[in-house]
C-alpha cells in the first residue's frame, strides 16, 4: 500500500483493515454527498458493503485501472479519521494515457485547502509516477467550489458534456475540466 505525505495530510491507499474508517466518514457525510454522487444502496452504509468496495478499489489498483488515496491529518486526535479521498480512475494507458479525476471532503473540513493540497500530490503522482499525459476532471455546473479548485490547480475548461453523469438518480450535466502533463514525452 502506497503512502504519501503532503504539508498537512497523509494520502494513503487503504484496505479493508480501515472498513470501519471508511464507514464512519460516509455515515457521518451522507446527506451532504448525496447531492453529489451515486446513488448508494443500503449495503454501502454496511461493514461488509465497505469491506468489499475496499477490495474492489484493492483489485482496480492491480489492474492498472484505478488509484484512490484517502487523507488523513498528519497529526492531532484526529490523525486516524479520514478526511476525505482523491481518486484517479478509468486510467487508459495506450495512446491515450489518461484519467478521470474524483475527490470528496468531509463536511467539517470544506474550504481549509486540504483537497487542493491533496490533488498537487496526487497530481504529481499520476503525471510522474503513473506517466499520464491527461487527467480529466467532469464537474457539475452548480458545483461552484469543485471549479475553484480545479482552476487552482490549473485545469482548462474544455466544453460541456450534456447528462454526462447519473449523479443522485438524475442525469446532469458536466462541465469538463482537464490537466495536461506539461513535461509528458510524447512516446508511449
Amino acid at each position: 500500500m502506497r503512502i504519501y505525505d503532503t504539508e498537512r495530510l497523509t494520502l494513503r491507499q487503504i484496505d479493508e483493515s480501515f472498513a470501519n474508517e471508511t464507514l464512519t466518514y460516509y455515515q457521518k457525510n451522507k446527506d451532504f454527498l448525496q447531492e453529489w454522487e451515486a446513488q448508494r444502496s443500503p449495503d454501502f452504509y454496511t461493514l461488509e458493503g465497505q469491506k468489499k468496495i475496499l477490495v474492489k478499489d484493492t483489485e482496480l489498483y492491480n489492474k492498472g485501472e484505478a488509484f484512490k488515496l484517502w487523507l488523513f491529518k498528519k497529526e492531532g486526535q484526529n490523525s486516524l479519521n479520514i478526511l476525505g479521498c482523491i481518486s484517479f480512475s478509468l486510467i487508459i494507458r495506450g495512446i491515450l494515457q489518461s484519467c478521470v479525476l474524483g475527490y470528496k471532503l468531509d463536511r467539517d473540513e470544506l474550504n481549509k485547502g486540504f483537497v487542493t493540497e491533496a490533488l498537487r500530490k496526487g497530481i504529481e503522482i499520476m503525471f510522474q509516477d503513473f506517466g499520464l499525459n491527461r487527467i480529466d476532471s467532469p464537474i457539475m455546473p452548480k458545483n461552484k467550489a469543485s471549479v475553484q479548485v480545479v482552476k487552482k490547480l490549473g485545469f482548462e475548461y474544455e466544453g460541456l458534456s450534456r447528462k454526462m453523469i447519473k449523479v443522485n438518480g438524475v442525469w446532469e450535466d458536466h462541465m469538463r475540466w482537464t490537466k495536461l502533463n506539461e513535461n509528458s514525452n510524447n512516446s508511449l
